[in-house]
């Protein structure tokens, strides 16, 4: 068996993952990068970057469907396969960026297998034994499949698998209505598809419900129908012609099922007893620096349980990298994290929800809204639908969500606000240039000040006695 010394060894090649690697090795270090799947990880390959290409596509489709301003609409004539090899031709543009070539380049020993703990600080990925001083888990998630009777008995996707197709569904059944199945509902439904969605709770439960609003009545118009409260009891059928049966003991039929219900941290197979390392809740235990219950371990991205997000990721790459690299002080915050959800019109979050906020401070919260239809660019564009929500306390944001024509580039200011515990003045002082939808985040910041201006007696007074006292 062959044996490697490293200081760093890093076990999955997705974004968290490849940040470490490539900043330890740029930096002097000894990195050792194992990967028995695809480089790149779940988001180059099966996440992020498909299902961005894919509703870029769809985006398409639905812009010639539906026309406006003064443009007459059309049927789109949908290539499907021409559609998926876009999805194809977009990853292989990216691959280069994350493959084995270019970290070997870098100076990082690339060892394509499965690892496995058999110690402390020692991995063994096939005929290789890696002793390093430390270690990094970055091997992700994987799609959660529910213990439904009938599922493992009928051909099922998954966001593993669903880029594979070679047809468009006649009718796609999409289980879960998280944001993986509510974008990916929308992609097909634009495309062409006839679209369930079957939800045990709340569509988009997680998101501000006004904000959510606006998205699922979207879809809903477009055609998706979106079922909700209704927990799947059994699967049944076969190939073509699929049926989920709810509690209620409606049979909803479709000619392919989506499950996306979820993910689960990748931990099966790693040996994590030979190394001392602890789960939780079925994800690696870490403390607020990222360390596991063995010292030597850090875990990062999706298998430490703290969010499946690719920013995430490289948040906690960047993150370790300081005391694995210069033995300096690291903490995680997690108050500065976005997300976004890619439907059209897009909803994205950062910090807490209005719900979340009044759980934690009570009435001592605000609340912001600028609605998009009072924008101008928004107005011009046709684009009206949604709005900016700003979650205020003690005149700082503590949170911000917007649901509207490109949220997810408009988050980025609330998130960098965040991240620097800037007050609502650093927004509402900024000059924006007219007329851009960012304005609408200005707006929301002046929505705190204006009736402390405006609809203040006090503010009346001064200034009728400074106008007394002015030559």
């Amino acid at each position: 068996m062959r044996a490697f010394r490293a200081d760093i060894c890093v076990i999955g090649a997705g974004s968290g993952g490849l940040s470490v690697a490539a900043g330890a090795a740029q930096m002097g270090a000894r990195v050792v990068l194992i990967e028995a799947g695809e480089m790149g990880g779940d988001c180059l390959n099966t996440g992020c970057v498909p299902s961005k290409a894919l509703i870029a596509a769809a985006g398409r489709a639905q812009a010639t469907r539906e026309g406006g301003l003064g443009v007459a609409g059309t049927e789109p004539q949908v290539d499907f396969a021409a559609v998926m090899a876009h999805v194809k031709t977009t990853i292989a543009a990216i691959a280069p960026h994350d493959s084995q070539q270019r970290f070997e380049g870098l100076g990082v020993t690339v060892l394509r297998d499965f690892a496995r703990f058999t110690g402390p600080d020692t991995v063994e990925a096939g005929g290789t034994r890696v002793t390093a001083r430390r270690f990094v888990l970055a091997t992700g998630s994987r799609p959660l499949v529910p213990p439904i009777p009938g599922l493992d008995g009928v051909p099922y996707l998954t966001n593993e698998t669903v880029f594979e197709l070679s047809e468009l569904p006649a009718h796609l059944l999409v289980l879960g209505g998280g944001p993986i199945g509510i974008e990916l509902a929308q992609a097909f439904r634009r495309l062409g598809a006839g679209v369930t969605v079957v939800e045990a709770a709340r569509a988009l439960g997680r998101e501000d419900p006004e904000l959510a609003a606006a998205v699922l009545e979207n879809l809903r118009q477009e055609g998706v129908e979106i079922v909700e409260g209704a927990r799947a009891t059994e699967v049944r059928g076969q190939a073509g012609a699929l049926e989920l049966v709810t509690e209620s003991g409606r049979a909803i039929s479709g000619s392919h099922l989506l499950v996306a219900v979820g993910r689960q941290p990748a931990i099966a197979g790693l040996g994590l007893e030979a190394a001392g390392i602890a789960t939780e809740t079925g994800a690696v235990k870490t403390g607020r620096d990222l360390r596991t219950t063995n010292r030597r371990v850090y875990a990062i991205g999706d298998v430490a349980g703290r969010g499946a997000f690719t920013h995430l990721a490289g948040y906690h790459a960047g993150l370790i990298l300081r005391p694995m690299l210069f033995a300096l002080p690291a903490r995680l915050r997690d108050d500065h994290v976005p997300r976004v959800t890619y439907a059209d019109p897009e909803l994205a979050q950062v910090g807490l929800t209005e719900a979340e906020a009044r759980a934690r401070y009570g009435d001592g919260i605000e609340v912001l809204r600028a609605p998009f239809a009072a924008n101008d660019r928004a107005l011009a564009e046709g684009r009206t639908e949604g709005l900016a929500k700003v979650i205020v306390r003690r005149g700082r944001p503590v949170g911000a969500g917007i649901a509207g024509a490109g949220a997810g580039e408009l988050i980025g200011l609330w998130a960098l606000a965040l991240s620097r515990r800037d007050k609502l003045s650093a927004i509402a002082g900024m000059i924006l240039p007219y007329p851009t939808q960012s304005e609408v985040s200005k707006r929301a910041a002046g929505a705190y000040f204006s009736p402390r201006l405006f609809d203040s007696a006090l503010v009346k007074r001064v200034v009728r006695l400074v106008q007394r006292r002015l030559p």
